[in-house]
């Protein structure tokens, strides 16, 4: 993937890995970050003035129709989509719980990247340039019990993207997986990634995985996690949920 000249849509853009991928790729290409927290899209926009946002709640089905055509509008030269945005939460399966909220967390995680992505196909395949940038998880490779939901939509959401590469290659769009470990944001809440890997230094590896051409682009952990094999997959599941 070449990395100027682009114009690039980042859903989940405005904190975190999304945001921190858009500084790195602002000084060489249009950037619009997608978001549902206008607060923190200006905020963004106002310490990065390169930057561009467009608001936009992905959890409903409308809105995606309505930002595919806002984009398409209002920045015809579009070429790349990173499908970022995730909701993860820490929920016991047994909780009976109102569906609405396991919901959400599919639509956000699954169901807008592949909605997203279905709208936006035919615009990107104008592009001798174009790609496609899906951002699973090392939990994705080995679930982490406790945030069950979350786990499962990475799981389809890298299943999709093999089969989307395969779709796509006739069309001439790269299709490209970015899968971070846990990574120092506040994804899930404020302080729960405290642990993870500096955002900066992850941001930086993906960064040189694109510049490389890498299809799949793991780091630490979730690079351990993607190449292992199943019986070292049960050995890691069995160390992160009861040790």
């Amino acid at each position: 993937m070449r990395l100027s000249g682009n114009t690039i849509l980042i859903t989940g853009g405005a904190s975190g890995i999304g945001l921190g991928l858009a500084t790195r790729l602002m000084s060489e290409n249009r950037v619009i970050l997608c978001g549902r927290n206008r607060e923190k899209l200006t905020r963004a926009v106002h310490d990065y003035p390169q930057l561009e946002y467009i608001a936009c709640d992905l959890s409903h089905p409308e809105e995606r129709v309505q930002l595919a055509r806002t984009v398409v509008q209002k920045y015809p030269e579009l070429n790349i989509l990173i499908n970022n945005a995730g909701i993860q939460r820490r929920v016991p399966l047994t909780t009976n719980e109102e569906w609405d909220h396991t919901h959400e967390e599919l639509a956000i995680n699954l169901e807008a990247p592949i909605h997203l992505t279905r709208l936006l196909t035919a615009h990107l395949s104008l592009s001798p340039a174009a790609a496609v940038i899906n951002v699973s998880s090392g939990l994705a490779f080995v679930p982490m019990a406790m945030m069950p939901i979350y786990c499962a939509s990475k799981a389809a959401l890298h299943s999709y993207t093999l089969s989307l590469r395969m779709a796509l290659e006739k069309d001439g769009i790269e299709v490209i997986e970015i899968i971070p470990p846990a990574v120092n944001t506040d994804l899930g809440g404020k302080g729960l990634h405290d642990f993870g890997v500096p955002l900066a230094e992850f941001c930086d590896a993906a960064i040189l995985g694109l510049r490389e051409g890498r299809k799949e682009i793991a780091y630490g952990s979730s690079l351990r996690s993607s190449l292992a094999s199943r019986q070292e997959l049960d050995g890691i599941f069995e160390a992160m949920n009861r040790g």
